[in-house]
């Protein structure tokens, strides 16, 4: 009885159980409805019934955005890996490891440029699965290396914004990020080209006090948080209930503080458009210009 016990259930068990990816299925934030991953990633990650928009990492919104998928990755300078030797729990060092391990990127900021419908951009994206979006030495020096592409090389820069804010494992160099890239702002507008900017779930913190609300235009995807305090801070603050929907994409269009609020279905055509009105560029060869996009 144990040999059947023992040895042939276990063996039976494990020839009938089939390995099930631990991303087989993504569960909706909004409604809890549990949606197939490959559903998810062929809508471009928003959830089909409740048109959710879920975090994409840098490299899929790099690759969704370029003409073919295809541009040119743009070489980030190297910083000190822990100026502060900072520690809490871990060691910060520990932690920048980890990070890079489970995104596969050097931080939180990765650059590319190539074609959009034809014209050349260089595009920037924030990835908030690395520590967060956080706005660090890496970060600050990748986002002021886009603004000096960007001029060089005479492209308009589109910048997807995601962040909960500075760095706090860098302590005040990380706080000098947000005048530092603030002058790659001024640097662009100097050469008279465009920068636009997309503000993802979530764009908070020093981001948001710095380069991420200076963009010519100001687009952002339905449903984004979008502050510099979080509402909760806010609340216990001025001691007073929000409205709803505070800070939320939809909220910041209708009181002006973004342009537009566009569909990732709709952002790719978009940005497109935008940058051949702003740098009066052709339309391409039986191309029609797109209406201009309803918030959502």
């Amino acid at each position: 009885m144990n040999w059947i016990s023992n040895v042939v259930r276990p063996k039976i068990r494990s020839f009938l159980r089939r390995e099930t990816p631990e991303n087989l299925w993504i569960k909706c934030p909004e409604t809890g409805q549990l949606v197939f991953y490959k559903d998810v990633e062929a809508n471009q990650f928003v959830i089909p019934s409740s048109n959710y928009h879920m975090r994409i990492s840098a490299p899929q919104r790099l690759k969704s955005m370029f003409d073919g998928g295809e541009f040119e990755d743009i070489a980030l300078p190297e910083v000190p890996l822990d100026p502060l030797k900072f520690r809490d729990e871990r060691r910060y060092a520990d932690r920048l490891k980890d990070a890079r391990t489970k995104t596969g990127l050097q931080d939180a900021v990765k650059l590319g440029i190539g074609r959009l419908e034809g014209q050349m951009v260089t595009i920037a994206v924030q990835d908030f699965d690395f520590m967060g979006g956080s706005l660090g030495m890496a970060a600050g020096e990748a986002v002021i290396t886009a603004f000096e592409t960007a001029a060089r090389r005479q492209t308009p820069l589109i910048m997807f914004a995601a962040s909960g804010g500075a760095r706090m494992q860098e302590g005040i160099l990380s706080l000098m990020q947000l005048p530092r890239t603030t002058v790659g702002v001024q640097m662009l507008r100097e050469v008279r080209k465009p920068y636009i900017v997309v503000l993802t779930n979530p764009t908070t913190g020093g981001v948001t006090a710095s380069y991420a609300m200076l963009g010519d235009v100001q687009i952002a995807e339905p449903g984004a948080l979008i502050g510099f305090a979080g509402p909760r801070v806010i609340e216990q603050t001025i001691r007073e209930k929000l409205p709803e929907g505070f800070q939320r994409a939809e909220y910041l269009a209708e009181h002006g503080m973004v342009d537009m609020v566009v569909h990732r279905h709709k952002l790719r055509a978009t940005l497109a458009e935008l940058c051949r009105l702003l740098t009066r560029a052709p339309l391409p060869a039986g191309q029609q210009q797109l209406p201009a996009p309803a918030h959502a």
